[in-house]
């Protein structure tokens, strides 16, 4: 199983802003894929599916983004994976729009959500790093 974790702040002021791009994306990957519907689960929201013969959880934190980790670390330990096993999407505004980077490892480049996840399970999963370029 795999959990791709996208990034994002709860509450209506924050829906479809530059800084909720990862929850974009999750919900954008359980839409085209037929995920079962969102539940809350892990100190988020969880959708379960698969992509191709790949088991995936998708997640968006319910806590500010700041304490992303807490979500993905509580989905972790309940799955038993290990931080290779997680994806996580989120806007970074050091990329131009539309501009993506995948890479694994690495520091969290000022981006308070990856910080959080990392100070949970450490640095080893992958990122996915959208570019919204700067205001």
């Amino acid at each position: 199983m795999l959990v791709f974790a996208g990034l994002g702040n709860p509450g209506a002021k924050y829906v479809k802003t530059r800084h909720n791009l990862g929850f974009l994306v999750a919900e954008e990957i359980a839409r085209r894929h037929g995920f079962q519907p969102w539940r809350h689960r892990h100190h988020g929201a969880a959708a379960r599916g698969r992509l191709g013969r790949i088991d995936v959880l998708l997640l968006k934190p319910a806590t500010f983004m700041n304490r992303s980790g807490v979500a993905v670390a509580d989905a972790l330990r309940f799955y038993k994976l290990k931080p290779t096993n997680v994806t996580v999407f989120y806007d970074e505004i050091d990329l131009a729009p539309g501009k993506v980077r995948v890479k694994t490892g690495g520091g969290a480049a000022g981006h308070n959500g990856v910080r959080s996840i990392e100070s949970h399970i450490g640095n080893s999963f992958r990122r996915v790093r959208i570019g919204i370029g700067h205001p």
